[in-house]
């Protein structure tokens, strides 16, 4: 199994020409924005909005302590089986599913789960759960730390952590090494779940890596919970965007997450694996243009956030993290678009590995008989209109929740003007991310 081999596919999967994709995205970004000009005139997505209760025999079983503390089992129990089989399992990354449980099932799973049911990895991690057990060993309530998580670092932590990830992904000399995945697996849980025991359950939801990209990422989900009460809901869900809190390090985590995914992209291109060749330095090289990427999403996001008149410089510096949450739809979008063969497809391979995870001729639960279903592959011209539609939704929806905000936190004589550079922007990103797609 070729595990970072992400299925993107080209050109030819789409059932029309690119460049035709990329002038009819482009088109529809401007009429959405024209269209959102003239008949959304006045705020209105309400992240506290009531919503419609789920059937409380759903509410009551998602959020009853016997179904959390099962799945705190079940995570630990996880956990402990991908520890075992990183240690004692074969080397060869093409027969141990370690890497796979990475790079597929947390990485691409956690997020596409996230952006059907809402902040999974806060119930599934396992982390958390560990805590919750001390906790309670010790009689000793799960948000008190010893220490005062900093307010000023928001979620700059996070940054790091993923960062890290994207990195040993994209960069490291040999990201499918076993070795080298279980480190970073081993790493984050000590980490995590030291930060939870000193700070408490905020630094889970501020400097967890995996968390605040679910968090993030469930924001899109139709699956809400009421102010107040707790009850969960469905709600429109750019309305839960709209809630997205404003935190220190909101444009970064946005900027690692779609910069790292166009840098993948363009990995692909023959150009750059041939200028890996040649330079002697590719870890090096790779590092510095994945750096160069996220980069560049955060300066021009930056740039085109603060690009408007009428406000104060105090106000100015706000508006980039007070916008940056329209940035989640486009990473989702680019999230479906770039992985969904990967998580399809790979995502089975690394379940017939568990098979036989000692690489001892075992048939656990007969697995191992089967063959990957290339489902998507298969029809890649299926594959290619729903890479399109990904994006372009994505988009789409970003400009309405930029659209929505702007019209809250712009003076009225600069709320169109004040747009605008941000469109260009999301424009920009549009063609950018299509050529990148399709043309590598």
């Amino acid at each position: 199994m070729t595990l970072l081999a992400h299925g993107l596919g080209g050109a030819t999967d789409l059932p029309i020409p690119l460049t035709y994709a990329l002038i009819g995205a482009a088109w529809a970004l401007t009429f959405s924005f024209a269209l959102l000009l003239f008949a959304w005139r006045e705020p209105r997505l309400d992240p506290d909005s009531p919503g419609r209760p789920l059937p409380a025999v759903l509410r009551a079983a998602v959020d009853s302590r016997w179904t959390r503390a099962l799945l705190g089992v079940l995570s630990v129990a996880a956990t402990a089986l991908v520890a075992a089989v990183a240690l004692y399992g074969s080397g060869d990354p093409a027969r141990n599913p370690v890497p796979g449980v990475l790079y597929v099932y947390l990485w691409v799973g956690v997020a596409v789960l996230s952006l059907l049911a809402g902040p999974v990895w806060k119930v599934l991690s396992p982390a958390r759960a560990l805590h919750r057990a001390l906790c309670a060993l010790l009689r000793r309530p799960p948000q008190r730390g010893f220490l005062t998580y900093p307010e000023r670092l928001g979620i700059r932590p996070a940054v790091l952590g993923l960062f890290s990830l994207v990195w040993l992904e994209l960069a490291a000399p040999d990201p499918g090494a076993v070795a080298a995945v279980a480190t970073w697996l081993g790493l984050y849980l000590l980490i995590t779940l030291a930060g939870i025991v000193v700070f408490g359950t905020v630094w889970a939801e501020r400097a967890d890596p995996l968390e605040v990209y679910s968090a993030l990422v469930g924001r899109l989900s139709p699956v809400g919970r009421r102010a107040g009460t707790g009850e969960l809901v469905l709600r429109a869900p750019l309305a839960n965007l709209a809630g997205t809190p404003v935190l220190p390090g909101s444009v970064a985590v946005a900027a690692v997450l779609l910069g790292s995914t166009a840098f993948d992209s363009f990995s692909q291109f023959p150009v750059w694996r041939r200028q890996l060749v040649d330079s002697g330095q590719p870890t090096l090289l790779k590092t510095a243009a994945l750096l160069g990427f996220v980069l560049i999403v955060a300066v021009l996001f930056w740039g085109a956030a603060r690009a408007t008149g009428g406000v104060s410089r105090a106000e100015r510096r706000l508006l980039p993290g007070m916008l940056a949450h329209s940035l989640t739809p486009i990473v989702a979008g680019y999230i479906v678009a770039h992985y969904l063969t990967f998580l399809v497809e790979k995502g089975q391979a690394t379940a017939i590995l568990f098979a036989d995870p000692y690489d001892r001729g075992w048939n656990l639960l007969g697995l191992a008989d089967r063959d990957v279903a290339y489902l998507l592959s298969n029809h890649p011209a299926v594959l290619g209109t729903i890479k399109v539609l990904a994006v372009v939704t994505g988009h789409v929806l970003g400009v309405a929740a930029a659209h929505d905000r702007s019209l809250r936190v712009l003076p009225k004589a600069h709320r169109a003007t004040g747009q605008l550079a941000l469109m260009l922007i999301m424009v920009g990103f549009t063609f950018t991310g299509l050529y990148l797609l399709f043309d590598a």
